[in-house]
Order: structure tokens, then C-alpha cells, then sequence
């Protein structure tokens, strides 16, 4: 991952994007934790969950265009589309985490991160 370049205004603007968009398409419980205080790498973790591998995939492709839309970044890497259990989309500013619903619990990055402010919860679109 790479140090945040946007500030923290922007990034979450972006972070938003890419929820509303996870909320909009096949995504579940979707939440956006700030971690920036904590991880200083980035400033925002956005987790969400797909039903299933193929649900997953698509929505990495909804995330990546809706935060283009929003005037964001690329994401510097994607990891994990091949076997779509776990897809980690590093924008740099704010990292997109997209589960199916067993392996969101067996990772289990929501009570890892619970003591970070959660942002939003099912955030609407912007």
C-alpha cells in the first residue's frame, strides 16, 4: 500500500463512492471504518459482502467505475479476483475489502477493526 496523497476529505468522498456503489449492487452490510489514526498507510477501510465469488468479482468492477466516476484514483492493486473469496482493492487513500459472507467470517475484519470509528453503515448513494 502506498501513504495517502488525496487528504482525508477526499479520500472520504471516494470511500463513500465505493460503498454507495457495493450498497447498489450485490453488496451486503457494507461499513467504512477509519483506520487512519491507527494504521497511518491509509485512511479508510471499506468492507463489504458479495453472495457469492462471481457477485464478489462484480463488484470490484462496480467499485472501480463508480469511484472513477467520483473522480478517484485506480486502485494500485487488486488481489484475490481469481478466486473471488476475498478481493482487497488498494486505492492507496482507502483500501475496499469484498467478502463472500464465510469468508467475511472467518477473517473476521469487522471485530478487528471495532474499536476504529465506523463511519458509515449502509451508506446511502452520494
Amino acid at each position: 500500500m502506498s501513504v495517502s496523497t488525496a487528504g482525508p476529505a477526499v479520500a472520504w468522498d471516494w470511500a463513500k463512492a465505493a460503498a454507495a456503489a457495493a450498497e447498489d449492487g450485490p453488496g451486503a452490510d457494507t461499513v467504512i471504518f477509519d483506520v487512519g489514526d491507527v494504521l497511518g498507510i491509509t485512511e479508510h477501510f471499506v468492507i463489504t459482502s458479495g453472495a457469492t465469488a462471481r457477485a464478489v468479482r462484480a463488484l470490484s468492477e462496480r467499485i472501480e467505475e463508480a469511484v472513477d466516476l467520483a473522480g478517484g484514483p485506480k486502485p494500485i492493486c487488486i488481489e484475490g479476483l481469481s478466486e473471488g473469496e476475498w478481493v482487497l482493492m488498494d486505492y492507496g487513500d482507502f483500501v475496499v475489502h469484498i467478502f463472500t459472507a464465510s469468508a467475511r467470517e472467518y477473517y473476521a475484519l469487522d471485530l478487528l477493526w471495532k474499536d476504529c470509528p465506523i463511519l458509515a453503515a449502509n451508506p446511502l448513494p452520494t
